[in-house]
């Protein structure tokens, strides 16, 4: 799956500004002058919506983020500005005078939307505003790796704007009318299914996955992309590209006023695996995989790095056979992933195991731990071990949030294991130096480093199942 670079992306977005504003309470009665709830105001939350929520994922992501848009100038535009900078985006947006800066407001009960009312100037920008912006794109296009579009009918994308992005290779458009941007050949374009019917002018059959699949031929000639996402909110997308089927991708149902900004969210991790050279499959996984950490969050939320690999590397599985584990690794390291290793028996799991397990994966970015399998223990430890079998073993080691992949080797040594995956760094836990591990040479000899990691006393396993069989307490401090 394909995972963030070392190289940060110089990110453009272009679009439609809004301030998101989530008013909190309680209710404590119903209005004498209507049936409706009467609401104890207790909190609000205010984040950058639309274009901005694009900027703000993309930061959260890794990018280096220029925004550029227009707002009022006003106090909802302040706000906003000031979103955007505790966010990490540079905004670049110019102020009109006399317009009202896009204000969404969303009003939660115990936690329950009941009511949203928007302020928003959704007229075109005036002529000077639209020359600043074109004076501003000239100026940030030529150093950008990837421009989002994000056309939400706020006035933003005349058509000189418009035409000052055709040219630019990697041109990914979220607009809610995507007809308009054809003749500016985008890259990829974003439209949800209701988008996607205005668009076709032809009546649904009621079977969402089948109308699209049916029309992907005519959705990439009606855009004029290379690549068409439609999203289907619960049901995930479909990606349509020339020459082959739909890759569909799925999703985890959301309630509905969970998914506010799921699509933004979607769309940069999109753009940006895109940008840092994913296949068109890798990166609509790595938008889905993103939205699906939002969804799970109240508000206007980001994604960040972080949470996107891990959710990729949960929908890969942490468990994996040796072969497709190094083809995972090549993957994450061509995206300059820095990869630890580690193997052991971990027989009975321990605080010790744990420690130093924690320990070893704050030292790169993807953490694979080896372990031996149940003839290779047997073979070192002895009659009546192990005590759990491999899978079992697996299984717990895969459960601890350090660790991103596990994996097996039946030999005596994990050198077959080392010559495949390559590792940056190689670790071991216990009373170890590294002079006394014999892969140590063969490690350094690929490029890597060998570390021992810190030790704890009275915490191997064989003592711990010693004192099982003996009936010795533990020692004291050790949890039980």
């Amino acid at each position: 799956m394909g995972t963030a670079n070392e190289k940060i992306v110089n990110a453009v977005v272009v679009g439609d500004v809004m301030l998101d504003s989530w008013l909190h309470g309680s209710v404590k009665r119903i209005a004498q002058e209507a049936p409706v709830p009467v609401m104890r105001l207790e909190g609000t939350e205010e984040a950058p919506g639309g274009a901005g929520n694009t900027a703000a994922n993309l930061a959260a992501l890794g990018a280096r983020t220029r925004l550029v848009g227009a707002m009022g100038d006003d106090e909802c535009g302040e706000l906003l500005g000031r979103s955007l900078r505790l966010l990490g985006v540079q905004a670049d947006l110019v102020v009109v005078p006399g317009r009202r800066t896009a204000h969404k407001r969303r009003l939660l009960a115990g936690g329950q939307l009941t009511a949203r009312y928007d302020e928003e100037d959704l007229s075109p920008i005036p002529p000077e505003t639209e020359r600043q912006l074109l004076v501003l794109l000239a100026e940030l296009l030529p150093g950008a790796d990837v421009v989002v579009a994000c056309d939400y009918g706020g006035g933003v994308f005349t058509p000189a704007v418009r035409a000052a992005l055709a040219s630019f290779p990697l041109l990914v458009v979220d607009a809610h009318q995507v007809a308009p941007w054809r003749d500016s050949a985008p890259a990829a374009v974003l439209p949800n299914y209701a988008e996607v019917v205005r668009l076709l002018e032809e009546d649904e059959d009621g079977d969402r996955l089948a109308y699209l699949t049916a029309r992907s031929g005519r959705l990439l000639e009606a855009t004029g992309a290379r690549m068409v996402v439609t999203t289907l909110d619960g049901d995930g997308t479909l990606l349509h590209q020339a020459g082959v089927p739909p890759y569909r991708t799925y999703a985890e149902p959301a309630p509905q006023h969970m998914t506010t900004g799921a699509g933004d969210t979607y769309t940069s991790a999109f753009a940006l695996w895109l940008a840092q050279g994913a296949t068109p499959e890798e990166a609509a996984e790595a938008g889905q995989a993103a939205a699906g950490v939002v969804v799970r969050r109240p508000g206007t939320a980001v994604c960040t790095r972080y949470e996107l690999l891990r959710a990729l590397r949960r929908q890969e599985g942490t468990v994996q056979p040796p072969e497709r584990l190094a083809r995972l690794l090549d993957e994450h390291r061509r995206r300059g992933e820095r990869v630890v290793f580690t193997n052991g028996c971990f027989d009975v799991l321990h605080r010790g195991h744990v420690s130093y397990l924690e320990e070893a994966a704050r030292l790169g970015d993807v953490l694979v731990v080896a372990v031996n399998t149940d003839a290779g223990v047997a073979r070192l430890k002895g009659p009546g071990r192990p005590v759990n079998p491999c899978e079992d073993r697996m299984s717990v080691l895969a459960a601890l949030n350090g660790v991103d992949y596990v994996t097996w080797f039946d030999e005596d040594t994990p050198e077959r294991l080392l010559r495949m995956f390559r590792p940056e760094l190689y670790v071991k836990g216990g009373d170890y130096t590294a002079e006394m591990l014999a892969e140590a040479p063969l490690v350094r000899s690929m490029g890597g480093e060998v570390r021992v990691l810190s030790y704890l006393p009275d915490h191997s396993t064989s003592a711990i199942i010693g004192r099982m069989r003996s009936g010795e307490e533990e020692p004291e401090g050790t949890a039980p």
